[in-house]
């Protein structure tokens, strides 16, 4: 099934070079996703969505990506809390389910988690949970990324409840953008995914209602079916955009070198050239190698597959093989496609520099090396002591 129409994609690429120019969020594409019914893509047909798979989704999410990489890193990361609440409900714990509704109403969630100069993400927040004693929170710090800025209805976030009998607590819980306490800034001018607008968002006193607090846990790593949620789906996720970008810039290459001439060989076809064949193909080989993968994780995810303590790791693994090995895809397809890739108008220079935000993105390549070797040779032991 699929909820992405060839002439959907071809007006959403035809925007894209606009947006980027600009620097302008994409509200004509997402008027057009959602009326399209694609926010509701994850949303089970029991609460009225599309019903797609984790696995189903990646193979849109690329799609959408080699049309416009910024909308679908944006809409990414509405996609990521419906997958959570998605992946909770899967295995029997309801305590999301008011996501899947308000997605399947035309709710626009975003991710507010990321925080200037925290490398713990999820294990740890400079952002203050306030507890009112009741269930209810209110939120005191700053997020940065914020895709989604202009539009999002609901913004799910955490912070430390460092007060209660029983803290630290790390608290999540869901904030809406008319509830107070939220300031956004207009400060997204960047390299690129410009037309994300993932802007700063300042919590001061941002409220969530007990009943939109969805956990309060212990600081640290944990096993938490919420916590696998957030992983498995913002990496999953993630790693299908990057590859999504990665394709289209092969694709563009492949037709460039067909066009392109060489006075060297008598006016043939670059797509003759040994050189440029052997790094298209290189190219090619690589990123044949990602899809399955994603793939096969995303169905581990639908199907509940337990992969135990490897389940952190692979999941950090595909995110840093799939921007790594999209990052050096296109560059491949810079280096063949000559000097016009280097000029702004050309789509390769906007991909070139949309493709490099994978790097920032969590999980980074020390982190993943980090859980992989935890995974199979288990952590450093703590020094004693007397050593």
């Amino acid at each position: 099934m699929s909820l992405l129409t060839d002439d959907l994609l071809a007006r959403i690429r035809s925007r894209a070079a606009d947006y980027d120019r600009a620097n302008e969020f994409f509200t004509e594409d997402l008027e057009d996703l959602t009326a399209a019914g694609y926010l509701t893509a994850l949303v089970p047909t029991e609460f009225g969505g599309a019903g797609l798979t984790l696995e189903e989704l990646t193979r849109e999410q690329m799609r959408l990506a080699g049309a416009a990489p910024s909308t679908a890193l944006a809409v990414n990361m509405h996609h990521v809390w419906v997958g959570v609440a998605k992946t909770v409900h899967d295995r029997g714990d309801d305590s999301l389910d008011f996501v899947l509704t308000e997605a399947a109403a035309g709710e626009i969630f975003a991710f507010g988690i990321s925080e200037r100069g925290n490398d713990l993400v999820l294990f740890g927040s400079t952002t203050e949970a306030r507890p009112d004693g009741a269930g209810a929170y209110t939120f005191h710090g700053t997020k940065i990324f914020t895709s989604l800025s202009p539009a999002w209805t609901r913004l799910g976030t955490f912070g430390m409840d460092t007060v209660s009998e029983d803290a630290p607590r790390s608290v999540y819980g869901f904030v809406t953008r008319d509830g107070g306490g939220v300031e956004i800034k207009d400060d997204w001018d960047t390299l690129g995914m410009r037309a994300s607008q993932s802007c700063t968002t300042v919590l001061d006193g941002a409220p969530a209602a007990a009943d939109r607090i969805v956990r309060r846990l212990v600081p640290g790593p944990n096993a938490d079916p919420f916590i696998f949620g957030i992983f498995a789906n913002f990496e999953i996720l993630l790693a299908a955009v990057y590859t999504g970008i990665a394709q289209r810039a092969l694709d563009v290459a492949v037709e460039t070198v067909h066009k392109r001439t060489s006075l060297k060989n008598d006016g043939a076809p670059y797509a003759h050239d040994p050189d440029i064949r052997w790094r298209i193909a290189d190219a090619a080989i690589a990123l044949d190698g990602i899809g399955p993968q994603i793939a096969t994780l995303a169905s581990d995810v639908d199907n509940l597959v337990d992969h135990g303590a490897m389940w952190f790791a692979r999941l950090s693994a595909v995110k840093v093989r799939a921007t790594e090995t999209a990052k050096d895809v296109v560059e491949k397809a810079v280096r063949v496609s000559g000097g016009s890739s280097y000029f702004n108008r050309s789509e390769l220079s906007r991909l070139y520099r949309d493709v490099l935000a994978g790097l920032f993105h969590p999980s980074d390549d020390e982190s993943a090396h980090a859980a992989m070797a935890n995974a199979l040779l288990g952590p450093v032991p703590t020094p004693s002591a007397g050593d």
